[in-house]
């Protein structure tokens, strides 16, 4: 559970840190507002994509199902800076299938914490392999990432692929070139 008075005084004592005067009319609210944010940026810590991907109906589709350019934000947990691009899900039903919009909000879930693309990636192909039980997943993230454009390398344009496959996918490269030619095309 979110603590709105800790992030407040922490967003008081960064405000300090960096020599600004939190007294100042521009950021009297600011610590406040910042805390307000949070609930929105880091609720995913609270979700569980159970919730969503359980509600499902029966399917005689047994062919692929793809959820492409899902725009998500999220924050890289090194340096509290936004990542953002587009998620693109696929799996192939064992029966039964979820509805759309489920496969984008369990994006959400994920990425509305602090942590690495890589972690994320693995937490919504593991999510969607657990609740739906298909024949096989497999989850593309393209994203760029603050921390590296704006600080560090500062390379704008730059983006971050990864990329999770497991059950059918694994052993189909075939089925691998179909997905990347839908998501591409």
């Amino acid at each position: 559970m979110m603590d709105d008075k800790k992030i407040e005084e922490g967003v008081r004592l960064f405000l300090e840190g960096i020599g600004e005067d939190v007294n100042r009319e521009g950021l009297l609210d600011t610590p406040a507002r910042v805390a307000r944010m949070c609930h929105q940026i880091y609720g995913g810590l609270d979700l569980d994509p159970g919730e969503h991907l359980q509600k499902q109906f029966e399917s005689v589709n047994n062919n692929m199902v793809i959820e492409k350019d899902i725009t998500f934000y999220s924050t890289c947990e090194h340096h509290l800076l936004p990542f953002y691009g587009k998620a693109h899900v696929a799996y192939i039903p064992n029966g039964r299938v979820a509805g759309l919009s489920k496969l984008a909000r369990t994006v959400e879930v994920y990425a509305r914490r602090a942590q690495i693309q890589e972690n994320m990636t693995a937490q919504i192909a593991d999510a969607m392999e657990k609740y739906l039980n298909p024949k096989g997943v497999m989850v593309m993230i393209e994203a760029e990432h603050l921390c590296m454009t704006m600080r560090g390398v500062q390379k704008p344009g730059t983006k971050t692929v990864t990329m999770m496959v497991r059950g059918a996918f694994a052993e189909d490269y075939q089925l691998q070139q179909t997905f990347l030619q839908m998501v591409k095309g």
